[in-house]
């Protein structure tokens, strides 16, 4: 079996080698080299090209995101982003992710080598996702970190709908969950929809302060509203929310209206937010006025409460391999039975008009 060929790009010099350190505690994994900006990478890189890039984003001579552009235009290679937890940072990490950037891993601006210590299953898994991701397809339009805990399900936060969902109305509502791959896919998606489109709420894998840059970025882009989640907040027509990183979404239903809430909670399937806490809230308070989709990502987040829409009624599709990065959160739903329509990623916006 070969190894996963790793480079480093960061400037710290402590980050570098508590990073090589970390990967190289697994066996699957080897580090060819770490460079303290993108023109010793470039250096390295010409004498052995990486499977996976491990990449800061602020550093001397260039910045990440232009050595990143650069790579993707030249030689698509997969890359994660290792970015500091601030305001600053997470807006500028959003625009490496729309470069072509696979996942983000976070990190802290004090007591690093502990934190990279304590979570080396996190680096260790991003970069696995990441060379399996097809990086071809991760084109500028026009992650996840999966840490070593028990794999909760969506019961962790909520009961599964009973047999009898809410009664039909003139309301419907749309539900997406993607996750490896989905910064991309949901700029395809959203900046295509009118104005006059379902409500829309959206679980992507992305850690906290990182989504309401995102969602901040969506919003300038399209015609409909895109924002981040906060607790409360209606779910209306032209409208799409963003479920905040570090924090579970689910839809409720008071009377004639859908609402968002937002809770702390345990990750499920390794995951806060959960795309399949999302969908098993849609499943019941929503039922048959919903449509669900699951796009592209790792994993399997998601495919069970895709089923408990199908069940419930609700239309559903799966975004299609061809047009994906990471096939497998489409691919466990079609498994289990709970999608009605797989299509490339350019026919979704309609299925979201239509149902």
């Amino acid at each position: 079996m070969n190894k996963i060929k790793v480079l480093i790009v960061d400037d710290s010099a402590v980050v570098r080698q508590v990073l090589q350190g970390v990967l190289e505690l697994d066996p699957a994994i080897q580090v060819i080299g770490a460079a303290p900006d993108p023109i010793f990478a470039l250096d390295r890189m010409n004498r052995e090209w990486p499977d996976v890039i491990v990449l800061d984003v602020e550093m001397p001579r260039m910045d990440g995101i232009t050595f990143l552009k650069k790579i993707m235009a030249e030689h698509p290679t997969p890359v994660v982003i290792c970015s500091t937890l601030t305001e600053r940072g997470a807006a500028t990490t959003v625009q490496a992710m729309e470069a072509g950037a696979v996942t983000i891993v976070t990190k802290p601006k004090v007591g690093l080598k502990q934190f990279l210590s304590d979570s080396a299953a996190d680096l260790i898994n991003a970069v696995k996702e990441a060379s399996q991701a097809n990086v071809s397809r991760l084109k500028p339009v026009l992650a996840r970190v999966a840490r070593m805990e028990p794999k909760l399900t969506a019961d962790a936060i909520m009961p599964a709908a009973g047999a009898h969902a809410m009664a039909q109305t003139t309301e419907r509502i749309v539900a997406i969950g993607t996750s490896t791959g989905g910064t991309q896919a949901l700029e395809v998606v959203l900046t295509a929809l009118p104005r006059v489109c379902p409500g829309i709420v959206v679980v992507q894998h992305m850690p906290e302060k990182f989504t309401a840059s995102f969602a901040a970025r969506l919003d300038s882009l399209c015609e409909i509203e895109v924002r981040e989640a906060k607790n409360n907040d209606r779910v209306i027509p032209g409208l799409a929310l963003i479920a905040p990183g570090g924090k579970h979404m689910l839809l409720k239903r008071s009377g004639a209206y859908y609402h968002a809430e937002v809770v702390d909670g345990p990750v499920v399937n390794r995951h806060r937010p959960s795309v399949d806490v999302l969908f098993r809230s849609v499943a019941k308070f929503a039922g048959k006025n919903a449509t669900g989709i699951i796009m592209t990502g790792m994993g399997d987040d998601g495919a069970k409460g895709l089923k408990e829409m199908h069940d419930a009624g609700a239309p559903t599709v799966a975004q299609d391999e061809e047009s994906c990065v990471v096939f497998g959160m489409p691919k466990e739903a079609i498994k289990l039975g709970g999608v009605d329509r797989v299509m490339g990623l350019q026919d979704i916006p309609k299925a979201i008009l239509t149902g």
